[in-house]
């Protein structure tokens, strides 16, 4: 049988909540150690699937890995093959195509399976292939796999992105790390887990400036040394704690958090009737009150995160007044409303954005996740509303929360993993 998450609502949230490593700021590091053949050894690695898919298809191409704890591993890339890419692998994860930049730039050609993940719609790579067909890669796509090549080498380029697209940035320093010259990146991504990449490379020896800004710079250097890093914290994790939080009545503390990286949730939060309490590595919130509507916009960083903007969904759902969710960034991004609507929320949607009347009374239902963060709402919603509620295809939500079942039982939340049949129509 399908495990699934029996919810049973109306218990606030209180106490504290450690948060782990970014998993955006993970997969990218990962696939970065392709560069480094020294050994690394990394730190708060979030014990998350995606992460475990990460290493599983690191280690099918060759790599050495010792666990030191459930969020630490040392790592040796040495013998890297890279035409023993397990494809079956690379087509569950969107982080794969960091194997285009990270195979280019060590080995001059990659092959690998189209890159899968969470589905909203169209998630394309062109900016990835304009970006390394400009620093002299060509690149080919049949049956399913992506070839990529270097037939005389990569070179420095000046690109300019259309889009501030975290991947191609990434896929853009991975590839100029090692490249002979000077590479800039304009109109690149400034998202936290840019600059921990370009943190992280720096550790082991590259010259890479800018990261944070629109604008990033890669000196290519001729070797990469081993390092010891720890991986930033994660904010979307964070926020979504947060808006736990506040949908259920109840006081959380977050540690182990950036709290400069939370601007753009944290104000919205506030708007709605949070108080929250910032230091320098932690966070305290807490909502007694009314919950109040708003309109929110999703921007690359640092604007609103799109990959927050389902957490807020049920926010607006209970709130008075009701508010808008402005989808700039994935405009496929909101499937999962038709499961929240079974539990009672009111969402009419158009072609870019989601209006909330606000007012309802969500209650307990059988639903199912649709992508790792629309899930993270759907378990939100269940713990705020009337009844029982059964989640299922909750391994989309396993792909980026760590031990988030745990988490939330510390801190109140009655909620417990099932193996049985769904029972709810």
């Amino acid at each position: 049988m399908t495990p699934y998450l029996l919810i049973r609502g109306g218990r606030p949230l209180r106490g504290e909540i450690r948060v782990d490593g970014m998993k955006n700021a993970a997969l990218p590091i990962l696939f970065a150690l392709i560069l480094v053949r020294d050994e690394v050894t990394l730190e708060d690695l979030p014990p998350v699937t995606d992460i475990e898919t990460t290493l599983q298809i690191l280690c099918k191409m060759g790599a050495e890995t010792k666990r030191l704890s459930p969020n630490a591993i040392r790592i040796q890339t040495k013998n890297v093959d890279p035409d023993a890419v397990p494809l079956s692998l690379t087509s569950t994860l969107r982080g794969s195509s960091y194997l285009l930049g990270a195979g280019l730039g060590r080995f001059g050609r990659i092959a690998t399976g189209i890159p899968g993940g969470c589905n909203f719609g169209t998630r394309p790579l062109d900016q990835h292939f304009r970006l390394l067909e400009s620093m002299g890669a060509t690149i080919e796509c049949e049956n399913g796999i992506l070839r990529t090549t270097a037939p005389r080498g990569l070179h420095s380029a000046t690109v300019r992105l259309d889009f501030p697209s975290v991947g191609a940035t990434v896929n853009g320093i991975l590839a100029a790390a090692l490249a002979e010259g000077t590479t800039v990146i304009a109109n690149a991504a400034r998202e936290p887990h840019i600059v921990d990449l370009a943190n992280f490379l720096n550790a082991c020896g590259a010259e890479i400036s800018g990261a944070g800004s629109p604008c990033v710079t890669i000196r290519g250097v001729s070797k990469l040394h081993g390092t010891r890093y720890r991986v930033v914290p994660d904010m979307i994790e964070a926020g979504t704690y947060l808006c736990a939080a506040c949908a259920t009545g109840g006081k959380l503390r977050l540690s182990n958090l950036c709290p400069d990286h939370l601007g753009a949730v944290v104000s919205p939060l506030r708007k709605m009737g949070a108080e929250i309490v910032v230091s320098e590595k932690h966070l305290t919130v807490e909502r007694s009150g009314n919950l109040y509507g708003t309109v929110l916009e999703t921007a690359p960083y640092p604007g609103f995160p799109t990959d927050l903007q389902p957490q807020f969904a049920p926010l607006l759902c209970l709130s008075r007044g009701g508010g808008r969710i402005y989808e700039r960034v994935w405009k496929s991004r909101f499937q999962y409303t038709a499961e929240l609507c079974r539990m009672g929320g009111t969402v009419l949607l158009a072609d870019d954005f989601a209006d909330f009347p606000g007012g309802d009374r969500l209650q307990g239902a059988c639903v199912r996740a649709t992508d790792l963060r629309g899930g993270a709402a759907l378990l939100i919603a269940g713990l705020c509303a009337e009844g029982e509620t059964e989640l299922g295809e909750i391994h989309h939500i396993e792909r980026g929360y760590p031990d988030f079942l745990k988490k939330l039982t510390d801190v109140g939340a009655d909620i417990s993993k099932k193996d049985e049949k769904l029972t709810k129509s």
